[in-house]
């Protein structure tokens, strides 16, 4: 259980926990795809072939993987900043997420810790930033996944300890080992209820029953 009087922090994952994965398919399967499709004058389909086959290559395991603008340089597409401003249509949020977010921050502060790159946080998060006091990108402002040092810089840089931060994410390694490991009280969020851990939690609501007591 969460000693919630200890609680100063509550940190979110972005996508796939407040923001849902839409928009960042348009960028990488629709839009690119299309760039390089008018670019190299082919068709569609053979450009998201082609697309997706030099995603494989360079793995995802590389902080590359992750920057929009390393693909634009790398495949001479320009720069990506309209590209992704037709995409801001495609920007959803899970239904849950405005009431959680404005429930919670009326007890404790509110931060974004992501995997994304700022560039994609800019837009994944202009309708909901008001209600964050910091946004943490892990590749853009510490040049790294989300490990659990970037979950140790990240405490350290809001001068709270770990044990006063409570963080949520979909991904397993990276939103609930990670964090764990030094010390935040994670919970998993599994909305398809394939996980029966004692911390995973189906939806934002789940996590706001246990953080208001």
């Amino acid at each position: 259980m969460v000693d919630i009087n200890e609680i100063k922090v509550v940190s979110f994952d972005a996508e796939g926990t407040l923001v849902t994965p839409d928009f960042s398919y348009a960028v990488w399967f629709e839009a690119i795809p299309e760039c390089y499709a008018e670019r190299h004058g082919v068709n569609f389909e053979l450009a998201r072939k082609v697309i997706e086959e030099e995603y494989q290559k360079l793995g995802d395991q590389r902080l590359e993987w992750y920057d929009v603008r390393y693909w634009f340089d790398k495949l001479g597409l320009g720069t990506p900043d309209q590209v992704m401003e037709r995409c801001e249509s495609k920007v959803r949020y899970y239904p849950e997420v405005k009431e959680v977010l404005a429930s919670l921050s009326e007890r404790y502060k509110l931060v974004v810790a992501s995997g994304s790159m700022r560039d994609f946080l800019n837009h994944l998060l202009q309708d909901i930033e008001p209600y964050f006091t910091r946004i943490f990108s892990s590749l853009t402002d510490y040049k790294q996944l989300k490990t659990s040092e970037f979950y140790l810089k990240m405490c350290q840089a809001m001068e709270v300890k770990p044990s006063q931060v409570v963080h949520v994410g979909d991904n397993w390694q990276f939103d609930f080992v990670a964090p764990r490991e030094v010390g935040i009280e994670a919970f998993y969020l599994d909305r398809k209820r394939q996980t029966n851990h004692q911390n995973s939690v189906a939806s934002l609501l789940q996590l706001k029953i246990h953080l208001e007591g």
